[in-house]
């Protein structure tokens, strides 16, 4: 039996976790979904946006589940989602950008895995008010930087792939990005002195062309690694090209640990209207799936969200569809548990 904790969160984060655990409850695996809380609503009541046993319940759990949250205006610490991945060591954030049939998109068949690194860049939150205005400090590491390329080897290796991109601003941001190329490189030649890696080619892209050939030419690309605040862009970027947020999962790993998310937010405007594409947190369990060497389910259960997918019949408005997300995620889970 797994345990999962499972934070559905605010907004659309309860409708869509809802329904994708309804369809993992039909899996051939066994399953203990602990509920815990974060985000505004739990802020609210509780007074933090993220409560020590949401910590300590995620850390002792074989993985996590994590819906959407809403920003707390009123507080000025880390949000929840942030400092969760900072507490349990979540270093790797990564965000496949994959085409399915039946979703219009600028591009039917991509699919290109962005990596992006999940606890230093501009995200480590040091900052300060001047008499001007304000500064951020951006902290790169080598040991941060290493560890995300080892982790874009591997997956690449893992997936099938046989290029592997940095992408980083180093001629302008010198000594920050210069640790973060000199790091990739250095990962990088000891991985094309291996057997098993000596077919997967290397090079690197500033992010500024990368972003351009993102639009213009997204085949140069299947596995991407780079720093926290340009993976996050170029991976909103990688979203609208294969249909949006709603198509978009991730996982953030660590050495330990594992929480699985739609990238999409909390969405309130559509929030209790029951129309959210719960496509995103079903691809998220997908992942999570994967990361528990669970691989046969993984497959079954994306197989079933493309079967849906293809026959159109029950796709929620974004989609093209005017099918509820209970009904969609529904017509996938008649599908799954065959």
């Amino acid at each position: 039996m797994y345990t999962i904790t499972v934070i559905s969160g605010d907004g659309i984060g309860p409708e869509v976790m809802g329904v994708t655990l309804d369809i993992l409850k039909a899996s051939d695996l066994e399953f203990e979904f602990k509920e815990a809380r974060a985000g505004y609503a739990c802020f609210k009541d509780t007074g933090t946006n993220l409560p020590d046993e949401t910590v300590e319940m995620a850390k002792s759990s074989d993985a996590t589940l994590f819906g959407a949250v809403t920003s707390v205006p009123e507080q000025k610490t880390a949000g929840s989602i942030l400092a969760l991945r900072k507490k349990l060591g979540l270093y790797a954030n990564l965000r496949p950008v994959k085409s399915y049939p039946g979703v219009k998109a600028v591009y039917d068949d991509l699919d290109i895995l962005i990596i992006r690194e999940n606890s230093e860049g501009l995200y480590s939150e040091i900052e300060e008010y001047t008499e001007e205005g304000a500064t951020a400090l951006r902290v790169i590491t080598r040991k941060a930087s290493e560890r995300i390329s080892h982790i874009a080897f591997k997956e690449a290796l893992k997936r099938g792939k046989k290029r592997v991109t940095a992408v980083h601003k180093a001629n302008v941001l010198r000594k920050t990005d210069g640790v973060f190329r000199d790091s990739f490189w250095k990962v990088a030649n000891e991985y094309n002195q291996m057997n098993d890696y000596s077919d997967i080619e290397t090079d690197e892209f500033y992010v500024d062309a990368a972003a351009m050939f993102l639009v213009t030419d997204p085949y140069k690309f299947q596995v991407l690694v780079t720093t926290n605040l340009f993976g996050d862009i170029l991976s909103d970027e990688g979203a609208g090209l294969v249909g949006g947020l709603g198509m978009a999962p991730s996982a953030n790993i660590g050495d330990d640990n594992g929480l699985f998310e739609p990238v999409h937010g909390s969405a309130p405007d559509i929030a209790g209207k029951g129309v959210a594409n719960p496509a995103a947190m079903i691809l998220s369990a997908c992942l999570m799936l994967n990361f528990l060497g669970e691989h046969q389910e993984a497959f079954k259960l994306e197989e079933s969200l493309i079967k849906v997918l293809e026959q159109g019949k029950y796709l929620t408005p974004d989609l093209g569809g005017t099918s509820t997300t209970e009904e969609m995620a529904r017509a996938v889970r008649e599908i799954f548990e065959k």
